[in-house]
């Protein structure tokens, strides 16, 4: 079975459903930039605030670059009374966001295979924070979809 079936556009339409805005590193950003713009999706209408050292300006519509300390500027967009952000990719930007405690809910997508070696989505530098599973699912092609939100303190007693 395909790991990208139909299943996996429901999850990804259920993430989507809602109103959210975009966080995304330089890397991610042009890798959407050169697909999106030209397909249909609510990712077009998404503010896109992009965390980058390099870029100031892109035709894609509602894209805001963030120049400035990425996480005093985050944590500034979360105090806004906006929509969701959302990151999608953007390993670098996660793990900036970890570090300065910016994460509130994680949609983890796990796919059946291995590439070799790959970076670690919890890295050197990320502070505890406790999570619970609000909603899980194995789709028919294999991908293991987890949804994580911030519970509280973290507990450090036996399993």
């Amino acid at each position: 079975m395909p790991y990208f079936d139909e299943s996996l556009g429901n999850v990804m339409e259920k993430q989507m459903g809602r109103p959210f805005d975009l966080l995304l590193g330089r890397k991610t950003f042009e890798i959407f930039a050169s697909y999106w713009p030209h397909h249909e999706s609510p990712i077009n209408e998404a503010t896109k605030y992009v965390a980058s050292n390099t870029l100031t300006t892109h035709k894609w519509n509602k894209s805001v670059f963030l120049n400035g300390n990425v996480a005093d500027e985050v944590r500034q967009l979360k105090g806004d009374d906006g929509p969701d952000l959302q990151v999608h990719g953007s390993g670098n930007l996660i793990q900036t966001l970890l570090k300065h405690d910016l994460v509130d809910e994680m949609w983890l997508k796990i796919f059946p295979i291995t590439l070799g070696a790959g970076r670690r989505l919890l890295a050197e530098g990320t502070i505890p924070a406790a999570f619970k599973v609000s909603s899980s699912k194995v789709l028919p092609g294999g991908v293991i979809v987890v949804n994580y939100e911030r519970a509280g303190e973290v507990k450090t007693e036996s399993f």
